[in-house]
């Protein structure tokens, strides 16, 4: 069960960032496919938002597994009234359905921007009311948004960023992060966690990573993005406890690279960091060699906007 919501989800969800435009950019025909996939093997939970561009894979999924089979997890950056009401209507239009499970707000860093997304909070408790959506959600990479929430009762799951590192935290350690998360569930708000693997870069330690998050049962539900089928059965594999050869995980672990997302701030931070010259300065935002990357992931424990991803 999902805290105090009434909404049961599977111990593993399935995140759709990866497969969508952003980054491996598969059809929405195949994005569709790894969800029915997902949903043949016992995950229900997908999660989602609307700066992610795949609301039409979820939409195709539905036309081949129940609505009914499904908890869907979306939210957007809309901080209005009106806007996050467009929002969710985008949302209940381009994916199909009369409902939104879960809805709320992207990424908030603090209690000051949750203040201000007052508005749009209270559209969506308008919109719980209405039978639009049957949970409010904020999703964080911060301890401070982990513990706020657990004493506003208009918001009943968080998402939050965990993993065994602390990568992708802005204003603490997995320590911290780990007592705000139990004390969240411990008060009934619904926890499921994202990027197990700290946005790829736990990609060599794939088997630990997953296991050590799972391994928390005041977690709901822990989201981890997929691009294709033999990613799917070594999560489901890993997650019900076994064993994957290690010629599979090496072989996944080749298909990697480094991903910079568009919101690059241009600070310049991850070029000094690297040792292997990989990075430079382009007029988007920080540019990667492919040729002298190494995958090390030593850049991202110093990008404050967490853009650097091994996908």
């Amino acid at each position: 069960m999902l805290g105090r919501t009434g909404i049961e989800v599977s111990r593993l969800c399935l995140g759709t960032l990866t497969m969508g435009p952003l980054q491996a950019n598969i059809s929405p025909d195949e994005g569709a496919n790894l969800i029915c996939q997902a949903v043949a093997r016992g995950i229900n939970f997908f999660d989602t938002a609307e700066f992610y561009g795949v609301y039409e894979y979820l939409h195709k999924a539905l036309r081949r597994v129940p609505r009914e089979a499904i908890v869907i997890s979306s939210r957007c950056y809309q901080y209005t009234y009106e806007g996050m009401r467009d929002s969710l209507e985008r949302a209940l239009r381009e994916i199909g359905v009369d409902y939104i499970d879960i809805f709320g707000l992207h990424e908030q860093e603090s209690r000051l921007t949750l203040k201000g997304h007052a508005d749009a909070i209270r559209y969506l408790q308008d919109a719980k009311e209405k039978g639009l959506i049957r949970a409010v959600s904020v999703s964080t990479h911060a301890v401070e948004v982990v513990n706020a929430v657990r004493v506003m009762p208009e918001i009943d799951v968080v998402h939050p960023i965990f993993n065994m590192r602390g990568i992708g935290i802005i204003d603490g350690d997995v320590g911290d992060m780990e007592r705000a998360i139990e004390a969240a569930s411990g008060s009934g708000v619904g926890v499921y966690s994202m990027k197990p693997l700290g946005g790829g870069h736990l990609y060599r330690e794939v088997p630990d990573a997953l296991a050590w998050v799972m391994g928390h049962d005041y977690i709901d539900s822990v989201a981890i993005g997929i691009k294709n089928l033999r990613e799917l059965e070594v999560d489901l594999a890993i997650a019900s406890g076994r064993e994957v050869p290690q010629e599979v995980l090496l072989s996944l672990a080749g298909e990697k690279r480094l991903l910079i997302e568009k919101w690059c701030a241009k600070c310049g931070a991850c070029i000094d960091a690297c040792g292997h010259g990989a990075l430079s300065m382009g007029t988007e935002g920080a540019v990667v060699d492919p040729d002298r990357c190494v995958l090390c992931g030593y850049c991202v424990a110093h990008c404050r906007e967490f853009c650097i991803k091994v996908v």
